[in-house]
C-alpha cells in the first residue's frame, strides 16, 4: 500500500511539473513571438534605409572576401527559408537571400559582411567555427530524429518483440540524447555568429563602410537576432523537458498498473 501510495504522489509531481513546464512554454512563446515581430519590424525599417555606400550585399561580401584572400568563395543567391543568409564550409560559398544579396539597404551592408565574416572565420581555423562545422549535420538534423526513432521503436515492439515496448523506450531515449546534444552544439552557433558580427562591425568600422548611424542600426539588429535566438534554444529546452515529463508520467502509470 506505501509502495502505491508513493508512486501516485510521484505521479502527481510529475503531473504537476507538466503543468508547469507547459505554461513556461506559453510564456517564452510569446517572448519569442514579441521579439520576432519587433526583428520584422527593424529588418522592414532597416532595409529600406540606403546604405552610404550604395553598396550591395553581394558587393559588399565580395569586398570582405576578397580582402581577406578569400577570392575562391562564391556569393550566391539563395531562396531557400531553411539556409537564407548563410555560409557553407562544404560548398564553399556564401548565401545571401535575394533582398539583400542586391540590395542596397542598411540590412544588406550588414548580413553581405557578417556571413562573409563566417568564411573569414573559418579560415583562421576558428575554434568554435571547427566545432560547428564537424558537427553540422547533428546540429542541423539531429532534433528531427526523435519521432522517427519512436516510429522504428513502436515497430520492432509491435512486429517483432510480442508489444514488450523495450525498443520503444530505447529508441526514444537515444532520439532524446540526439535531442539534448542538438540543443547543446547550437550554442555553438550562436558563439560563433556573435563572433562573425564582431567581426563584421570591426570591418566596416575600420574600413569607413559604416556611419556611426548604420554602425548602431547593425548592432541593434544583429542583437535582437541574437535575442530570438537564446529564446529559440531555451524553448526547444522546454519543449524537451516537457517530452521526458511526459514520457515518465506514461512510464509511471504502467508501473502502477502493473
Amino acid at each position: 500500500m506505501g509502495e502505491l501510495n508513493f508512486e501516485l504522489t510521484i505521479g502527481l509531481g510529475l503531473e504537476i511539473a507538466l503543468v508547469i513546464v507547459g505554461l513556461l512554454i506559453a510564456v517564452v512563446g510569446l517572448v519569442s513571438l514579441a521579439v520576432s515581430v519587433w526583428l520584422a519590424v527593424k529588418y522592414y525599417k532597416f532595409n529600406r534605409k540606403e546604405n552610404s555606400l550604395h553598396m550591395t550585399g553581394e558587393q559588399v561580401a565580395r569586398k570582405v572576401l576578397d580582402d581577406n584572400g578569400l577570392e575562391h568563395i562564391k556569393v550566391a543567391v539563395t531562396g531557400s527559408l531553411l539556409f537564407g543568409n548563410s555560409y557553407s564550409h562544404y560548398f564553399k560559398k556564401v548565401r545571401l537571400r535575394r533582398m539583400t544579396r542586391h540590395k542596397t539597404s542598411v540590412v544588406a551592408l550588414g548580413m553581405g559582411a557578417q556571413k562573409a565574416c563566417l568564411a573569414v572565420l573559418d579560415k583562421e581555423n576558428d575554434p568554435d567555427m571547427k566545432k560547428q562545422v564537424r558537427l553540422y549535420p547533428l546540429i542541423t538534423f539531429g532534433p528531427f530524429a526523435f519521432i522517427p526513432l519512436i516510429l522504428v521503436g513502436v515497430a520492432l515492439d509491435y512486429f517483432v518483440f510480442n508489444q514488450s515496448g523495450l525498443c520503444t523506450y530505447v529508441l526514444g531515449g537515444l532520439g532524446l540524447l540526439f535531442y539534448v546534444y542538438a540543443i547543446v552544439l547550437s550554442v555553438l552557433t550562436l558563439r560563433t555568429e556573435k563572433k562573425a558580427q564582431e567581426r563584421a562591425y570591426a570591418y566596416l568600422q575600420g574600413e569607413r563602410m559604416a556611419t556611426e548611424e548604420e554602425l548602431a542600426d547593425l548592432k541593434e539588429l544583429f542583437h535582437l537576432y541574437n535575442i530570438q535566438y537564446i529564446n529559440d534554444i531555451i524553448l526547444a529546452c522546454l519543449e524537451l523537458l516537457y517530452t521526458i515529463l511526459q514520457i515518465a508520467i506514461e512510464l509511471n502509470k504502467s508501473n502502477s498498473d502493473t
